[in-house]
């Protein structure tokens, strides 16, 4: 299986560049906050739990996330691989994902961390809010996203480079440009 993390800051383009490796590559996209979303709108149990945490303002506990990935791969049978997308998001998170991989004998293959200078993600999710209206995309939350983002999530790099996962992609340019670079990386996997 091809088993993808997607990485980058927030506005690097990660969910709009795993819809396009999910259609090319015939992968399962696992978009976590997209999943969390669909489940408390859905009001399922998992939603109802999820929201609990998040309608306080905190994170959910790493073993929550684990064990909802845990029961999709179960029920993912026959799929060419995943996209995680949105999760890892620390160190803990990087190794629960490769225990949880593990007794389904499976690693992550790779690891597209889509590199766009901070100046430009600022603009795109400036320019996202004004467009879709979302109320959390506005300067202030943007900057705290960001220095969330390279307190906790950043060191996932090295965790991956030193495991020779950690492929480096230029965020910058068109959606094409970015997925053309992308596909050349898979496309030598695949082999």
């Amino acid at each position: 299986m091809l088993n993808i993390v997607i990485f980058g800051a927030p506005g690097s383009g990660k969910g709009t560049q795993s819809t396009k490796i999910s259609e090319k590559y015939a992968l399962e996209h696992i978009s976590t906050g997209d999943m969390l979303r669909a489940e408390i709108k859905a009001n399922t149990e998992f939603g109802k739990k999820a929201n609990s945490y998040i309608s306080k303002g905190h994170l959910i506990p790493d073993e929550v996330m684990i064990d909802k990935l845990d029961d999709l791969m179960k029920k993912k049978n026959g799929v060419k691989g995943f996209i995680f997308d949105g999760f890892p998001r620390t160190i803990a998170q990087g190794k629960a994902l490769d225990e949880m991989l593990e007794k389904y004998d499976e690693k992550v293959t790779v690891v597209l961390s889509l590199e766009v200078e901070e100046d430009e993600l600022v603009d795109r999710i400036l320019k996202r809010g004004e467009i879709s209206g979302r109320s959390d995309d506005n300067r202030e939350t943007v900057e705290a996203r960001l220095n969330v983002y390279h307190n906790q999530t950043e060191p996932l790099k090295n965790y991956y480079s030193e495991q020779f996962k950690l492929v480096r992609i230029p965020g910058q340019g068109t959606i094409d440009e970015v997925f053309e670079s992308i596909s050349t990386v898979l496309d030598r996997i695949i082999g």
